[in-house]
């Protein structure tokens, strides 16, 4: 099957070259704003982490006092065009994504279109959003039309780009040659720390100049929670019989993380699923076959857990959901860290925006 994709491969290949090349000498316009943009993106379909590394990026811009806005795609949502994000927006409205962005931080605007240029406008010059000093284009790393001051691409260190194809007949969005255009490369899902001759091996094989700064990241996981904000830390899941529901692109690193504690089923659905009757009733079945000698819960990822629909799961006080956070391997946290306050702090001192805030050590 593979070798009958590759023409595909090779015809898409040429299309997404040319627009690039176009892109890249000025054929095709990209815009670019005064204010702060930051762009976090990868090469391939699904599965790089690029919800948790832009939770991570509003902790960071929040903690240092900036007013953040998130701009996305909203894939999956029954809306069209232009929608800010409010507390009573569900996950049709906004996406599955921006809605657990929007839970989770509050005071973020969140806002979702298509088209990232028209989104970026209505951002900058609507009235109840015009006081915001950056904005995190999430998943807009092929959006050619939007310039971003920093572009943070993701790569999945189980499934390096130098080794993939473009899709069809791979996962590729655009041949690898398009991390070149990443100001920073994250290389994520690692396990453990990368020594210093993997890690030059790595900036080989990801082509790393050195323009570009390449970090590591893996993920690390919180206590699971649920609709009462009940907390199972993961030395006690040895006391409950589990179901485990997933809606993502890569369930993996989460059920080896559980695997080092309990035994558990487990439910695949495909990325950004949305949930039918149907699948309600398997789960249900499945969730009342676990053995009742211990309690029984279900866990799932947060991206999944704001889908779920709780009045069709009459176990809704016994679904948990799995919280995860990026962290930055190599102790080069503070490095990271820096590299992102760096690039607003140029922002501010070139810009014409003199409404960004300074930061406290300027």
């Amino acid at each position: 099957m593979y070798y009958l994709l590759l023409p595909l491969a090779w015809i898409y290949d040429g299309v997404t070259s040319v627009r690039n090349f176009m892109y890249d000498h000025g054929i095709l316009s990209s815009e670019s704003y005064d204010l702060p943009v930051i762009c976090v993106g990868n090469l391939t379909v699904g599965g790089t982490g690029k919800t948790p590394h832009t939770e991570y990026l509003i902790n960071l811009l929040q903690a240092n006092g900036y007013k953040v806005g998130v701009l996305s795609r909203g894939y999956k949502r029954k809306t069209k065009g232009y929608v800010v994000a409010t507390f009573d927006s569900t996950a049709s409205d906004i996406g599955d994504e921006p809605y657990q962005m929007k839970k989770k931080f509050p005071d973020v605007t969140v806002a979702v279109d298509a088209d990232r240029r028209e989104g970026i406008y209505n951002l900058i010059t609507n009235a109840d959003t015009t006081d915001i000093d950056v904005i995190i284009l999430d998943d807009a790393y092929q959006h050619r039309r939007v310039k971003a001051g920093l572009n943070i691409l993701l790569v999945d260190r189980n499934r390096p780009i130098d080794k993939d194809y473009l899709m069809p007949a791979g996962r590729l969005r655009e041949n690898a040659s398009g991390s070149r255009r990443a100001d920073i490369v994250i290389l994520t899902k690692l396990t453990e720390d990368v020594s210093d001759g993997e890690r030059s091996q790595l900036s080989k094989r990801l082509c790393i100049d050195s323009r570009q700064q390449l970090f590591f990241t893996g993920l690390k996981y919180g206590n699971l929670y649920n609709n009462s904000r009940a907390e199972i830390p993961f030395e006690e899941l040895d006391k409950y019989n589990i179901l485990v529901v997933t809606g993502i692109a890569n369930p993996k690193p989460m059920e080896d993380e559980l695997t080092k504690y309990v035994s558990f089923d487990v439910i695949h659905y495909g990325d950004h699923h949305v949930f039918s009757s149907q699948d309600y009733r398997q789960i249900e079945r499945a969730y009342d076959t676990l053995q009742s000698d211990k309690p029984r819960i279900i866990i799932t990822t947060e991206k999944d857990y704001v889908r779920l629909n709780k009045e069709q799961m009459p176990m809704w006080s016994s679904v948990y959901a799995l919280p995860i956070e990026v962290k930055v391997m190599n102790d080069q946290q503070e490095l990271f860290n820096n590299q992102i306050l760096s690039f607003l702090d140029h922002v501010r001192k070139d810009s014409r925006n003199s409404n960004i805030p300074e930061r406290e050590n300027d």
